[in-house]
């Protein structure tokens, strides 16, 4: 697949297969994904992939703020990917001053490059994905052991797709640049 059609075919998937995805083709998702830009090349992005049911389950029912929709699709999912970064390198300086008035949402910023390079490299494997942004973070890091000086940034339901998402309406082109 090119990539204006991944581009363009990529959806948010909530409902999956119960299909396990086999860890070399999640390393291969993340081996492309690797290659997104980070400031200065600094290459944040760490993904923690939960495919222990049990642990699925305990995160499902205690960290999704009782948000139900990402519950259930963090059950239904093959495994969680929880997004992570190491702390204090995006938008730094070596002597931990901000070098831009964005100050520390650098690091959020990789993030979400990473992110969207994981889910793309994961839809050109045939994989679903969906980025999820509601959930109790120190829990999740807690339950997963997070290393110090690392946070959550997203967590990424990941799986076969059942069935396929139709395409929300998109905005116009004219609608979204200009030109000075």
């Amino acid at each position: 697949m090119d990539f204006k059609e991944c581009m363009k075919t990529r959806r948010s998937i909530r409902r999956f297969t119960e299909a396990k995805v086999p860890q070399e083709v999640v390393k291969e998702v993340v081996e492309a994904a690797r290659f997104a830009p980070s400031w200065k090349n600094t290459q944040i992005a760490r993904y923690y992939v939960v495919e222990d049911v049990a642990l699925k389950q305990k995160l499902a029912e205690e960290c999704m703020m009782e948000f139900a929709s990402n519950t259930k699709m963090t059950i239904g999912a093959a495994a969680l990917v929880v997004l992570a970064y190491v702390e204090k390198r995006c938008g730094y300086e070596r002597d931990g001053s901000f070098t831009t008035s964005k100050g520390d949402r650098w690091e959020m910023f990789d993030a979400g490059i990473a992110a969207q390079s994981f889910c793309l490299a994961a839809h050109e494997k045939g994989l679903g994905t969906c980025i999820m942004g509601i959930f109790d973070e120190a829990k999740v890091a807690e339950q997963i052991s997070l290393p110090e000086g690392q946070k959550v940034a997203a967590l990424i339901a990941l799986g076969y797709p059942e069935g396929e998402a139709s395409a929300p309406p998109r905005k116009e082109v004219e609608e979204l640049v200009r030109f000075l």
